[in-house]
């Protein structure tokens, strides 16, 4: 569409019925005084005057200002009882249709209230159903303003705000997800905060949102009618008019810098259909045997080198994605490129889809991150799946569990339960085989039953319905019965991500049918201490007592019930298998204070090692169990470059949707320490003193210390973890450092202002001071874990693009903003110099930051008035 097209519709064609809805009054008048009630008794017969959301309904006409006559009769909102805000939220419909108005149409809105037993005019405002500069109907939301004790008063305008958030609802302000989130939450909390003074109200009513704008026009005759479809077209002259072929219609704009007439394009945001049909012909008339032979020259090597560079999730622009076709035959060495070419491609094209299945498997073999790339949700293709899923295979059962969560969650994307002729065709369009997409593909799909034990070719009705298995979930269920480890967490995992999906629980049932007698048992002395663990924490959370009652009855019940259970059959814990549990050890157990009332329980161990955990109920630990397995995964990445940051994650599953498992790790929070050692340093002397050392400290502990406090520095940057304060960062006797509670992660935070970076002074202290040799050490290791992980970056994206769909409480209010954020933190368009000299920056801002200190200060008074 050329720039100099406009699109509307007029009014004299418009023979939908005008509508209007009222939303709500704010406000509320100054209430009648106790002696003012006694001395004037008539005036608490209006409503208003003695409650704040008195009963009130609104009337609604509309009439001729010229002529002065009424157009239609009122038309009354209904009886709607008010709580805590006068809101109708009502739409009402006038006798009288949009070709029918005029320009001159006023819309008359009467508030009505009750004085005794008769309703008497509360306030009129008045108002044009056309907007004055350009004609055409209002649309979206108004506000009217006015003072109670002054008729006159009238309505204002929009404030800018208000104005904003009307013109992005009717489409004129480009949508960024991920941003319109955040603001117009923000903006929600600041219209709450907002009070009217007493005696002013603001009345809000909203107009329809018709997709192109309505233009008034006056009503023509029947014969020119015929020839005037109802959409026009018209193309701009040079005196800035609208014209066309007769009969001509006449609109004039006015001059360039006055003109304020908009109008919307619903094509704006679509693909060019030229640019499409140019792509398909130019690919369609190339030859592919030339292509194969073609290469690239210095300056276009250096822009595909930047294309395949760019990280997960980015868009490529038409230029972009026809350079690498382009260059794909040239490309087939570059293991990076191969993603780029998927982005190129379009697979519902049947020639290029042939074509590209054909490269695959002739494609320099790609790595563990970009197949995990290809089971995400952009790629639905089965035969791309399946060659991910081969790629996989080569991984250790050691990566698989690092990735584990994010597999499971993958499988999602491929469910196809029950099966359907739309379902069946979608993931069997291309045949896997004859493709040459995999040299030994799986089975496309396994149909199973939930009764009995299959092999890949058994095809069973399972409840009048065939279930499918997709390649990946196929593969995964065989590692894990292969390895007990993966199959441990493979089942805890699909467990608490198949409420309400049964192609999860389909899967789960497959697995858990085809496992040998002995392993299955195993799993059900899990499953039932599980159990025995969530009925405790219930039992517990339900008795109203103090909390010395509530561990009697935990005692209680871990004597009677628990105890008796782990004697007779030893348990491997679900939580970490690598443990088996024998025993009980009471000393240790132990209920914090809190409205779900956790549970910590001991446990005597084959290993000869208690093992300490706290289990909860009524709380969703799925997104804490996400940020401890990416810390996980991030420590492994540094490990692997020989860089050993002592982070000791602790281990966190969730077993259910709102329930769980923590590993307890002996430590102390920093505000306990700060208020019993009035200081790290002391703390530290307490467990592991030093006479030779200038701190007073052992090295080792704070090496640990150092080291710690790096890694976990930059981790929870990168994550963007928030309500950050005094009583979640914790400390090990041996001086290891780390975070606990991840509520908030992505730039979440209940705090207003929070630091993109947490570093109390009181850890710059601990090393020493600013000029201090630690300080300088804690910020090499700063610089480089975040160097490598920014070399690394391309996984951890894919590893969040996976969990774009699941239910993490944070990554739910805005999946794509989710992957923005994590990508943002990397920076990713600089170069490694300017990368750490940005992380230098953030490290110096951070440890100069007033307001956290004033924050921490304020959350330790109102935890001291919570006790």
């Amino acid at each position: 569409m050329s720039f100099k097209s406009v699109t509307f519709c007029v009014s004299n064609e418009v023979e939908l019925p005008l509508q209007v809805k009222i939303d709500s009054l704010e406000g509320v008048k100054p209430l009648l005084t106790a002696s003012q009630k006694l001395t004037e008794p008539s005036l608490s017969q209006r409503a208003s005057n003695v409650a704040p959301n008195s009963d009130m309904f609104v009337s609604v006409q509309v009439f001729d200002r010229e002529t002065l006559r009424n157009l239609t009769i009122p038309v009354y909102t209904p009886y709607v009882p008010f709580k805590n805000a006068r809101k109708w939220d009502l739409w009402l419909t006038l006798p009288i249709t949009i070709d029918q108005l005029t320009s001159n149409s006023i819309l008359r809105i009467i508030l009505w209230e009750f004085e005794g037993d008769n309703e008497v005019e509360f306030f009129t405002i008045e108002t044009s159903l056309y907007k004055e500069d350009s004609k055409t109907l209002k649309r979206g939301t108004e506000s009217f303003r006015f003072q109670y004790d002054e008729p006159n008063s009238g309505a204002l305008e929009l404030d800018p705000a208000k104005e904003l958030v009307n013109n992005y609802r009717k489409g004129e302000i480009k949508a960024v997800t991920w941003l319109d989130e955040l603001t117009l939450q923000q903006l929600g909390k600041t219209n709450r905060k907002k009070r009217l003074p007493k005696g002013i109200f603001i009345l809000n009513i909203e107009y329809p949102l018709y997709e192109l704008p309505v233009v008034y026009s006056e009503k023509v005759s029947a014969k020119t009618q015929k020839n005037v479809p109802n959409f026009h077209n018209f193309e701009l002259s040079n005196d800035v008019q609208i014209s066309r072929q007769e009969p001509q219609a006449k609109l004039s704009l006015g001059g360039p810098a006055q003109s304020t007439l908009k109008f919307y394009d619903p094509d704006q945001f679509n693909i060019d259909p030229i640019e499409e049909k140019f792509r398909r012909l130019e690919r369609a008339t190339t030859n592919s045997n030339f292509e194969k032979e073609l290469k690239p020259d210095a300056k276009k090597r250096d822009i595909l080198n930047k294309i395949i560079s760019y990280p997960p999730g980015s868009s490529l622009t038409a230029h972009e994605k026809g350079l690498v076709w382009k260059y794909r035959y040239y490309l087939m060495n570059n293991k990076k490129a191969l993603t780029k070419l998927l982005q190129s491609a379009s697979l519902t094209e049947e020639n290029e889809r042939k074509e590209v299945l054909q490269m695959v498997d002739s494609w320099a073999e790609i790595d563990i991150e970009d197949a995990i790339e290809l089971l995400g949700p952009a790629y639905r293709n089965l035969s791309l799946r399946s060659y991910a899923v081969n790629r996989l295979k080569k991984a250790s059962d050691n990566e698989l569990e690092l990735y584990l969560l994010q597999l499971v969650q993958a499988v999602c994307f491929e469910s196809c339960s029950p099966l359907s002729d739309k379902t069946a065709s979608e993931f069997t369009i291309v045949d896997v085989a004859q493709s040459g997409a995999a040299a030994n593909p799986l089975p496309e799909f396994e149909q199973i039953n939930e009764s009995s034990s299959l092999n890949s070719t058994e095809s069973i009705s399972a409840g009048h319905s065939s279930v499918l298995i997709s390649p990946l979930a196929e593969f995964l269920i065989r590692r894990a019965i292969k390895n007990s480890r993966l199959g441990n967490f493979f089942y805890w995992y699909l467990k608490s991500e198949s409420e309400g999906n049964s192609y999860l629980v389909h899967i789960l049932e497959s697995f858990t049918s085809r496992l040998p007698s002995d392993k299955r048992v195993k799993l059900e002395h899990q499953i039932k201490f599980i159990s025995m663990l969530e009925k405790f924490c219930q039992e517990v959370k339900n008795v109203r007592d103090t909390t010395p009652k509530k561990l009697e009855l935990l005692i209680n019940l871990i004597s009677t019930k628990l105890r008796p259970f782990l004697r007779a059959t030893p348990v491997e814990l679900p939580l970490d298998p690598d443990f088996t549990l024998t025993d009980v050890v009471y000393e240790g157990c132990k209920i914090f204070k809190s409205s779900l009332s956790p549970i910590k329980i001991v446990f005597e161990t084959k290993q000869n090692v208690p093992y300490s955990l706290m289990f909860k109920v009524g709380d969703d630990l799925r997104q804490d169990q996400l940020v401890v397995q990416i810390i996980t995964v991030m420590n492994e990445l540094l490990k692997n470059e020989n860089v050993d940051l002592k982070l000791m994650p602790y281990k966190i599953l969730a077993t259910g949707a709102k329930e769980g498992a923590i590993q307890f790790i002996p430590n102390d929070t920093m505000a306990n320490i700060l208020s019993k050692h009035h200081g790290i340093l002391p703390f530290f002397r307490a467990h592991h003193p030093s006479p030779t050392n200038e701190l007073g400290v052992q090295e080792w502990v704070m090496d640990n210390f150092v080291k710690s406090c790096a890694g976990y520095c930059v981790i929870t940057y990168i994550l963007g973890i928030g309500d950050r304060h005094l009583d979640n960062l914790l400390i090990t006797p041996d001086g290891n450092f780390f975070h606990a509670d991840f509520g908030y992660i992505l730039g979440q935070d209940p705090k207003p202002f929070p630091p993109l970076m947490k570093l109390p002074p009181q850890i710059i202290e601990s090393f020493g001071g600013a000029e201090s040799q630690n300080y300088n050490k804690f910020r090499s290791y700063c610089f480089v874990a975040y160097s490598i992980l920014r070399r690394n970056a391309n996984l951890i994206l894919n590893l969040f693009e996976l969990m774009k769909t699941s239910d993490i409480p944070d990554i739910k209010i805005d999946p794509d903003g989710a992957m923005l954020k994590v990508k943002e933190k990397f920076c990713l368009d600089m170069s490694e110099e300017e990368a750490i000299i940005h992380f230098q920056n953030l490290i110096n801002a951070s440890v100069n930051a007033l307001l956290p200190l004033v924050i921490d200060r304020l959350h330790n008074l109102a935890q001291y008035w919570r006790t």
